[in-house]
C-alpha cells in the first residue's frame, strides 16, 4: 500500500516544527508521490497543487495550520516527482478526479477534507460533487472549483487539444529534452510564472526538476501543456455544484484569477459560480496577492484557513469524538 519516508525532514516556522514524510502511492502506470505532513490519525486533509507545479506549494502555509490535521500533498499524474500518463493519454479533470480516489483509497480515508489551489482547486470541486458522501470541507485558493467554457467554443477547443496531441507525438520521437543549469531553470520558470516570487520558484524546483547528464531538466509531463479536450459548461458545472455537502471556504486574490478573468464572458462564469457558494451559505472572501500568495505570503492566508479548519473539521471531530464516548 504505502511505501513512505526515505527521508524525513523538518520545517521550521515561527509556531511550530512539524516532520515533513515522503509518500509513495502505487497506481497501475507508475507511482503517485506525494509529502505528509502532521499526527497519524488526525484528520485528514488532502492537498492538491496547480497546473504545471507539484505539491512543494503547500511547504510554506501547512506549517502554519492547525497541527492536529494530518496533511497529505500529492503531485498530481505528470507532475512533480509522479509518473507521467502512459503514451497516448490526455490530462483531464475528470481523470484526475480518478485518480484521487486511488489515493484516498490507498490511504483507506472515508472522510477528509481538501485544500486545492487553481487547477487543484477544480479537482477537489469535481471531486466533492461526484463523492459528496466522503469530503468534509474544501477550501478553494484562487479557484472557483469548476472552469466553464462556453459551448459554442468547445468543438474548437476540443480539436484543438487533438491537434496538438498528434503534432506532439510526431514530434517527441525525434525530440530532444532540453537540459538545463539549475540557476537557468530557475529563470525559466521566473519568466513563465511572474506571480512566483525567486523563493517560491526554488521551493517548486526541488521536485519540478530531475539531474541529468550535465545538469538538470524539468520532470513534468510537456503534455499537461497541451488543451484540455474534457470541458463543461457553466449549467453543468453549477448542477455539479449545487452536489457538493461539504462547507465551502473560497479565497481569491486580488490580483490573481479575478484579474486574469477580466474578460466579460469569463467574468459572466466567475460571478454566476461565486453567487451560487454565497447563496449556500460558503464563504467567499478576497486577500492582497497574486495567485500564488499562498506560497508566497502564507501569513495572507493560513489564517482565515485555519479558522476554517477549526470550525468546520476540528470542532466537528471533537464534537463526534464526546458522542462517541458518551455512547461507551
Amino acid at each position: 500500500m504505502i511505501q513512505a519516508v526515505k527521508s524525513v525532514r523538518h520545517l521550521t516556522s515561527s509556531t511550530m516544527k512539524q516532520a515533513v514524510s515522503e509518500l509513495c502511492l502505487p497506481v497501475p502506470w507508475g507511482e503517485i508521490k506525494g509529502k505528509v505532513w502532521g499526527p497519524d490519525h488526525g484528520p485528514p486533509v488532502l492537498c492538491l497543487h496547480g497546473w504545471a507545479d507539484n505539491c512543494g506549494t503547500f511547504n510554506t502555509i501547512i506549517p502554519l495550520l492547525p497541527k492536529e490535521c494530518r496533511y497529505v500533498a500529492v503531485d498530481l499524474a505528470g507532475h512533480g516527482l509522479s509518473s507521467h500518463r502512459p503514451p497516448g493519454a490526455f490530462y483531464s479533470f475528470p481523470l484526475y478526479v480518478a485518480d484521487i480516489r486511488k489515493v484516498v483509497d490507498a490511504l483507506q480515508w472515508s472522510k477528509f477534507s481538501i485544500i486545492g489551489h487553481s487547477m487543484g482547486g477544480n479537482i477537489a470541486g469535481m471531486f466533492s460533487a461526484l463523492y459528496p458522501e466522503m469530503v468534509d470541507a474544501v477550501v478553494l485558493l484562487d479557484s472557483y472549483g469548476f472552469l466553464p467554457t462556453d459551448p459554442k467554443e468547445m468543438p474548437k477547443v476540443i480539436r484543438q487539444g487533438m491537434d496538438e496531441m498528434l503534432e506532439f507525438e510526431k514530434k517527441s520521437k525525434d525530440k530532444k529534452e532540453r537540459v538545463y543549469t539549475f540557476e537557468k531553470a530557475v529563470e525559466r520558470l521566473l519568466a513563465a510564472n511572474p506571480t512566483l516570487s525567486e523563493d517560491s520558484v526554488k521551493i517548486l524546483l526541488e521536485r519540478g526538476l530531475v539531474q541529468v547528464e550535465g545538469g538538470v531538466m524539468f520532470s513534468r509531463d510537456f503534455r499537461i501543456n497541451l488543451k484540455n479536450i474534457v470541458r463543461i459548461s457553466l449549467e453543468q458545472s453549477l448542477e455539479m455544484q449545487s452536489r457538493i455537502q461539504a462547507s465551502v471556504l473560497v479565497v481569491l486574490a486580488e490580483e490573481g484569477f479575478e484579474k486574469i478573468f477580466a474578460e466579460p464572458d469569463q467574468k459572466k462564469f466567475t460571478s454566476a459560480l461565486l453567487q451560487a457558494y454565497r447563496d449556500r451559505n460558503h464563504t467567499v472572501v478576497m486577500v492582497p496577492g497574486g495567485h500564488h500568495v499562498h506560497l508566497n505570503n502564507p501569513e495572507f492566508v493560513a489564517p482565515l484557513v485555519s479558522d476554517f479548519l477549526q470550525t468546520r473539521v476540528l470542532s466537528q471531530s471533537a464534537r463526534q469524538a464526546k458522542e462517541d464516548t458518551s455512547k461507551l
